[in-house]
């Protein structure tokens, strides 16, 4: 039975409100919004990111395990998305609100919303990508809404990421206010986009489950080889984005000193990195059609790799000025054709390795690997941005708040030594990563 199109805009409308609002937000605003805006310090923000998101890499598995056992009239992970849309959009919204506290209640408000944040943001995204499992046993079909996912989420990062300066400029006030307004819109629409992705799919395949509850599936996990090197693959992946994503705010800050007007367009971080997402959402699309070309999945990996690494180590010989904008667009750009060719492949890859876990193990444990997805995703974006916010901090960064005015304050004591490392960050950094995720690709033993 064919699936209807409506069936894929609705998958794809789930990542576009996890992964093109939320997950984007967080992953290229918080740093920078954190340490400029709401005032903690950089080793509070480290700190942060660092064990909020550790965090996760315990309860991803357990919800993946929970979700799995799941039995509804709406299906085994729908329901997940129908009853988390609302407070998801309701705590990230909250998370970009500035209380009016001093040093020490800003960190308590800033440590207890991120931490539910994450919790809520897996109690929705482990179930979701679990679905990719059950919709259909095709696999090209399995391609194609892996494919729509990643369109959906880099067109909504496009939408959000080039909006988000205008929107500054059309709420106005301080950028404390800004921010609050903001994540009270894009929380909306988060909250919206879930709740349609949840009413839209469909679940027609039934796991296999186990009679009763054990840690047995905990365990099969470390006997699974493409499990293994694939939760290796995905971790680096998010390791390369997100030490990116996480410095390019203060790579427009410090190392171009600030947005850059070029013909009416202003180009701040978010703008900058819109260039990528755009270019992510169109060979997203394509994807499905450079794997059959190539032969594999494995193989369309391997070349992404490559194009990821080569323009990585070419954007760090680039002047640092404003001058040279669009050559730095154009490196985004080409950067972007590798991340937008093997996202797609990296969830139809979980669900291969899905498939042959059922095959060996004869009970269904998708949720449990899917959230490894989820998992990979938060372990490298946790010790990614963690990293940065630590070695800006060695290499001379200082942020804070004033205990007498509660005012954000930021002094950086080695101008040159910041910029350098916001530099190699943006660049020899991800390189070296996309180099270490061809090593591990050549390990993954499954070559559909």
């Amino acid at each position: 039975m064919a699936v209807k199109l409506s069936e894929k805009i609705g998958y794809g409308l789930g990542d576009a409100a996890a992964g093109g609002i939320t997950w984007k937000v967080m992953s290229i605003a918080f740093p920078l919004f954190f340490t400029n805006i709401f005032g903690l310090t950089v080793a509070d923000t480290a700190t942060l990111m660092l064990v909020a998101r550790l965090f996760d890499v315990v309860t991803d598995p357990m919800m993946g395990a929970l979700a799995d056992r799941t039995q509804s009239k709406w299906g085994t992970y729908r329901p997940w998305l129908i009853f988390g849309a609302i407070p998801l959009g309701v705590v990230f919204a909250l998370l970009l609100y500035t209380p009016d506290f001093g040093p020490v209640g800003k960190r308590i408000w800033a440590y207890s919303l991120y931490l539910l944040m994450m919790a809520v943001y897996t109690a929705v995204n482990v179930p979701y990508g679990s679905l990719l499992g059950v919709m259909t046993d095709d696999d090209d079909e399995k391609n194609q809404f892996s494919s729509y996912r990643m369109v959906g989420a880099y067109a909504m990062g496009f939408v959000t990421l080039l909006s988000f300066p205008y929107l500054q400029k059309v709420v106005g006030g301080t950028e404390q206010h800004q921010y609050a307004v903001l994540g009270v819109v894009l929380g909306g629409l988060a909250a919206l986009g879930t709740l349609a992705c949840g009413l839209l799919t469909k679940e027609r395949l039934k796991p296999v489950r186990a009679e009763k509850f054990s840690f047995k599936p905990f365990a099969d996990l470390f006997r699974n080889k493409p499990w293994i090197y694939l939760t290796l693959v995905g971790i680096c992946t998010n390791f390369f984005n997100g030490f990116r994503y996480a410095v390019a705010g203060y790579l427009l800050e410090y190392c171009l000193h600030g947005d850059v007007t070029v013909s009416g367009l202003i180009i701040n971080y978010t703008v900058f990195m819109t260039f990528g997402e755009v270019t992510c959402m169109i060979f997203g699309g394509l994807s499905p059609k450079f794997t059959k070309w190539v032969g594999s999945k494995k193989k369309a990996f391997a070349w992404s790799a490559i194009i990821c690494a080569a323009s990585s180590i070419a954007f760090f010989f680039i002047p640092m000025s404003p001058d040279w904008i669009w050559v730095m667009v154009a490196s985004v750009i080409i950067t972007s054709i590798g991340i937008g060719l093997y996202s797609p492949l990296l969830w139809s890859m979980y669900a291969d390795v899905a498939d042959y876990a059922t095959a060996k193990n004869g009970t269904s444990s998708t949720g449990l690997i899917f959230s490894s997805g989820t998992m990979a995703q938060k372990f490298g974006s946790a010790i990614s941005g963690a990293l940065v916010a630590l070695l800006l901090g060695i290499a001379g960064f200082v942020s804070g708040s004033d205990p007498a005015t509660g005012q954000t304050v930021v002094t950086i004591t080695n101008q040159p030594a910041v910029q350098q490392m916001i530099w190699a960050l943006f660049s020899l950094f991800p390189a070296a990563i996309a180099l270490l995720i061809l090593l591990l690709l050549r390990l993954y033993p499954i070559n559909k």
